[in-house]
């Protein structure tokens, strides 16, 4: 069996969301959007240890949340950096097993299916994705481009990598001064790889803004409604 540590990413400050706190504290059915996340991943025995980087301004205020709730897997909270890949790298320095797995902590819908979907896939190196079901321009003020959409696909986490050698790209990008928007776009750039792409769900949303939070009520009363049946 695999042995893993999962970084759950949870640097937002709630701008997008007008806030004046992260929006991984905003509740959903009662518990902080984050903890959805932590208790799936706390049921599963081949993570090891979770590294959670976030805020360092609300970095106590984490930790006492996560408290509350009693978990069995260790959880190690961090100060984040100042960019997502920062705090990605910044996770993997203190990461100790062979594998990693990363997910953000405002992707609460996320199921402990796709987790075991990650888990057991052959290739060491996998994404979730979905397809794009609308027409992408390439262009800022004006057209300069059509991409095919059936040739592209939509990132979702979480994501697996083989812990060294996500590290190693990292480091690599640190030194090229090159900033990317999420794990598997550095990846490939360094090794030209394959990476395994699962079949993502609608439901697996990032909660981002404020229309996201009315979304995200809409699709948990959803699923309550789909156990229940």
């Amino acid at each position: 069996m695999k042995e893993y540590s999962f970084i759950l990413l949870s640097g937002g400050i709630g701008k997008r969301m007008q806030l004046n706190i992260p929006k991984q504290f905003l509740l959903l059915a009662g518990k902080p959007i984050f903890i959805h996340v932590l208790e799936k991943v706390d049921e599963i025995p081949e993570i090891k240890e979770i590294l959670l980087p976030c805020p360092v301004e609300f970095l106590l205020k984490t930790e006492e949340i996560i408290k509350d709730y009693g978990f069995s897997t260790p959880i190690h909270c961090m100060v984040g950096g100042a960019s997502r890949q920062e705090s990605v790298y910044k996770a993997l320095c203190e990461a100790k097993y062979e594998n990693v797995m990363i997910h953000e902590a405002v992707r609460p819908f996320v199921s402990k299916e796709e987790f075991h979907q990650l888990l057991y896939t052959e290739k060491e190196s996998a994404i979730f994705g979905l397809d794009i079901p609308f027409t992408v321009l390439q262009g800022k003020n004006q057209v300069e481009g059509i991409l095919q959409r059936d040739q592209l696909v939509n990132v979702q986490l979480p994501h697996k990598y083989p812990t060294k050698r996500l590290l190693y790209a990292h480091e690599c990008a640190r030194e090229d001064n090159l900033e990317f928007t999420e794990d598997a776009s550095l990846f490939f750039h360094y090794y030209q790889s394959p990476i395994s792409i699962l079949k993502g769900s609608e439901y697996n949303i990032k909660i981002t803004k404020p229309i996201d939070r009315k979304i995200a009520e809409a699709i948990y009363k959803d699923t309550i409604l789909m156990e229940g049946s």
